[in-house]
């Protein structure tokens, strides 16, 4: 006697591999869209130029040689190739893991966001040879370096991450295991991050 049926279906385990293009698609959409903005500041504002928005915000046009919120702009000239090549890279192994199949939801949504904010300021950096930042909040005199959309894709998706990242340590270690060709093992004491292993030797 078979056992009742309640008729459901189990629906499916999220897996990107399923439509892998469209996750890179979106991922394309944000850098377009972050282009997009680019383009229209550099036509309304000259460079150096600022808008007053609010007492805490303005809109400027400057540009950035070095990395998100200015890191390294100072560098001397070589931080132009170096961060170009490393978003490059990194968009690239994200793109290979989406393709390779991603299970968990969060975890697609910062992929798509690191390599659509990475892959805006590539293409700044390769045509302009440094990035166009145009959002500047500041606060009695003193202001954060300015920034950008993919800068917000880019750090907000890497923020986006941690959380999994802490959740699920056995599948960090699996792929720093898989990618350095030896056992890595991941432990947490008292908070604190440690790996412990032959990873260094």
């Amino acid at each position: 006697m078979t056992e009742p049926t309640s008729g459901r279906q189990a629906r499916p385990a999220f897996d990107t591999r399923r439509a892998w293009w469209a996750f890179l698609l979106v991922a394309g959409g944000f850098a377009s869209a972050d282009q997009a903005l680019k383009h229209l500041v550099a036509s309304s504002l000259r460079l150096g130029e600022q808008v007053v928005v609010t007492g805490w915000f303005n809109l400027v046009h400057v540009l950035n040689p070095g990395a998100a919120f200015s890191f390294l702009a100072n560098a001397g000239g070589w931080q132009r190739w170096f961060f170009t090549a490393l978003g490059i890279v990194v968009s690239t192994v994200l793109a290979v893991m989406l393709r390779r199949g991603v299970h968990s939801r969060l975890e697609a949504a910062a992929y798509v966001g690191v390599i659509g904010g990475a892959l805006g300021n590539v293409i700044d950096r390769l045509r302009l040879g440094a990035v166009v930042d145009y959002l500047d909040l500041h606060w009695r005199g003193m202001h954060w370096p300015a920034f950008n959309l993919a800068d917000i894709l880019v750090v907000g998706s890497a923020g986006l991450a941690l959380p999994w990242v802490v959740a699920h340590p056995h599948k960090v270690q699996d792929f720093l295991s898989a990618r350095m060709g030896r056992p890595v093992t991941i432990g947490s004491l008292t908070g604190d991050w440690t790996v412990v292993g032959p990873v260094f030797q």
